[in-house]
């Protein structure tokens, strides 16, 4: 600077090359080694409008802060309550689930998938499964018409018409089937023996007569299965 004389203007650069020049600065490395990481940025967004949601509530709140914290407390009290008299929540069985899928399989081939399931203690398969064995060996014997989209509801009452000493059973069985099913339960062991119990006593059953009730077909129900 000893050479410029005093009359000549300091050295300066157009505002745009100049602002170039800083970007280009300041976009190295050496200058963001500290800088917050995309997670810690995102918090601080979140809890910087979680600040502000807060802020507008207490505002808006008899009692201020303290009012609507006395309010979310009351609000999860009663959530807990409810949760803990009522349970965890299950879906209700869906009426038009059907029995079976797009794939027919033989009574045979339903029974062996229900073993093999029982056999790891797949309860749950394992009802399904014979659910669907006990069906469709009652088709396979057209004691039931073969009808796609059939529920296990429609089958076991269908079912209970013509085989009536075995109505109650029948609908039992539909009834763990779609627990398990649709109802978002587990089925136990005993489900299971029940289920397979009903499918060897259908077996040996025949049709009652016409116009017979559920108290002749039962007592009729041994000299048929002979």
């Amino acid at each position: 600077m000893s050479w410029r004389s005093a009359d000549e203007p300091p050295l300066t650069l157009p505002r745009d090359p100049a602002r170039e020049a800083a970007r280009r600065e300041l976009s190295k490395n050496m200058y963001h080694q500290n800088d917050p990481s995309w997670y810690e940025r995102a918090l601080d967004a979140f809890w910087e409008w979680l600040d502000k949601v807060f802020g507008a509530a207490s505002a808006a709140t008899p009692g201020g802060t303290l009012g609507l914290v006395v309010i979310v407390l009351a609000v999860l009290a009663l959530l807990g309550a409810l949760w803990w008299r009522l349970g965890t929540p299950h879906r209700s069985p869906a009426s038009s689930a059907v029995l079976f899928d797009d794939r027919p399989r033989s009574a045979a081939e339903h029974r062996a998938a229900a073993e093999a399931q029982a056999a790891q203690s797949h309860w749950n398969q394992a009802v399904q499964e014979r659910m669907r064995a006990v069906v469709r060996s009652l088709e396979e014997r057209a004691l039931l018409d073969v009808r796609p989209g059939r529920t296990a509801d429609e089958a076991a009452s269908e079912a209970g018409t013509s085989l009536p000493g075995h109505a109650d059973r029948l609908h039992t069985a539909a009834r763990d089937f779609d627990d398990v099913t649709y109802g978002g339960r587990s089925a136990a062991e005993e489900t299971y023996l029940r289920l397979t119990a009903l499918d060897t006593d259908l077996e040996r059953a025949r049709p009652a007569p016409a116009g017979s009730t559920p108290e002749t077909a039962s007592t009729a129900r041994p000299g048929a299965a002979e």
